[in-house]
């Protein structure tokens, strides 16, 4: 079964609900989500039917290793694609939420891309950064050394 963009937001929110409280009901969702009780449980039932979350009897809602896999992979995308709208200078607003209609249509291959063309940026602006505080410190540290000789 393809997975719509709807069941990639619950799960996306499931897991960012795990990480903040580790125990997750529908009404958490309903919350988090501000929608309905009626239509997170209709979507709650139909990834349990597709086999992507279970629940427990007390209507605490755990992932299979499918929903998980899935739920990791949209919340990396977002995250990913967060970050690189901050760079470009979007406001964190903004770029999280259209991080977020973005991250359920690019290609596998398209995120790949982004995500490799990401890392080589964060890394050319860390070795810059750790130049200039290296810069920075050195000139506090020969003023610091020229007061005390004086």
């Amino acid at each position: 079964m393809i997975l719509l963009e709807s069941g990639e937001m619950y799960l996306e929110t499931i897991l960012v609900l795990q990480q903040r409280n580790t125990n997750v009901r529908s009404i958490d969702i309903s919350e988090e989500m501000n929608f309905s009780k009626p239509s997170v449980s209709r979507a709650i039932k139909l990834l349990k039917t597709n086999g992507y979350i279970n629940v427990d009897p007390s209507g605490y809602i755990t992932f299979t290793d499918k929903g998980e896999e899935v739920a990791k992979d949209i919340y990396e995308r977002h995250q990913v694609l967060t970050e690189g709208l901050l760079y470009l200078g979007v406001p964190e607003d903004i770029a999280a939420k259209d991080a977020c209609k973005i991250e359920h249509d690019l290609s596998k291959e398209t995120f790949e891309a982004i995500k490799k063309h990401m890392a080589k940026f964060k890394k050319t602006n860390d070795k810059t950064a750790s130049k200039s505080a290296v810069k920075a410190g050195t000139k506090k540290t020969s003023k610091a050394g020229a007061k005390s000789k004086k």
